[in-house]
């Protein structure tokens, strides 16, 4: 077998004409590339040049020079394509996120993150974190951003942020007392419209709230449409609050604890590639940096 930088050689001289040259431009002595001339010649059974200058191929010679050619433009492109791969250079990635996020912080990031990478290719699912958690779980996704839920066998959750859940109503609707947030006291008799990131709220005094609604609604779109309609009100967490209509408002919950925590979910148990941990890195930088203009805190 002819070995690739044999080739390389071989094109080196025959395009110089002559072995100083070629030894030159590699980097290797004459004797070493004479050797290796004689190698591939004694591999194939004919000589590859006329006369022991070089300056003239074979038939034989001519027909391996066209055909190196090819074979290295199409190995160093090959391998080019492996190290962009290998330092997340190229690919493509499948991300999934709950929508608050993909609005507000994802821009930022894949702006951040494609500026030098002409080679990489994303695909974005925006979704609720049930779903999130499903797309890697099952390896739709290569990397999920939602929020904590219960521990699920074959992921893994890192924190990244948290932040404070807002009550969503009309403007004309209800309001919360001067200098102070809405207490859960408040709500009662009040309708509330159940979500995804209700489900995930461990206050008793909102659950027992939340036992007495009758809708759930899980797109954050027809959810607001339900509470533009006067059909009760809502819980978000503040990032999905930052573009709310004008009929509506976001008022803060008079409790501490009422916070979503928000990370990144993955795979256990395999192997990710370079431009899934790139990213990863990369997002986590940005939701850090702008993580007090958009009242996040870190865990």
């Amino acid at each position: 077998m002819i070995r690739i930088e044999a080739l390389r050689v071989f094109v080196e001289v025959a395009e110089h004409g002559n072995i100083r040259d070629a030894a030159d431009r590699l980097g290797r002595t004459p004797s070493a590339l004479s050797m290796t001339l004689k190698q591939i010649e004694d591999h194939l059974g004919t000589p590859l040049f006329q006369t022991d200058r070089k300056s003239a191929m074979t038939e034989t010679g001519q027909f391996l020079l066209d055909t190196a050619r090819l074979l290295l433009r199409d190995y160093d492109r090959s391998m080019e394509l492996i190290l962009d791969h290998a330092r997340a250079k190229r690919g493509r990635l499948r991300l999934a996120s709950v929508p608050s996020v993909a609005v507000t912080l994802m821009p930022a990031a894949l702006q951040s993150f494609l500026r030098d990478r002409p080679g990489v290719q994303i695909d974005l699912v925006d979704t609720n974190s049930t779903n999130v958690c499903h797309l890697v779980e099952t390896g739709q996704a290569d990397l999920g951003i939602a929020g904590a839920m219960e521990p699920t066998a074959g992921l893994s959750f890192t924190p990244l942020f948290s932040d404070p859940m807002a009550l969503v109503c009309s403007v004309d609707r209800l309001a919360a007392p001067p200098g102070s947030g809405v207490r859960w006291k408040d709500l009662e008799g009040v309708n509330i419209i159940l979500n995804e990131t209700t489900r995930n709220l461990r206050s008793e005094v909102f659950q027992r709230l939340a036992r007495q609604s009758r809708l759930t609604v899980r797109n954050v779109t027809s959810l607001l449409a339900m509470v533009q309609a006067g059909m009760g009100v809502t819980l978000l967490p503040a990032l999905a609050t930052t573009n709310l209509p004008s009929t509506l408002a976001a008022l803060q919950i008079d409790d501490p604890a009422c916070r979503r925590l928000v990370g990144i979910w993955r795979r256990t148990g395999h192997v990710e590639s370079p431009l899934t941990n790139a990213f990863a890195d990369q997002f986590a930088r940005t939701a850090w940096q702008l993580a007090e203009s958009h009242g996040l805190d870190r865990p």
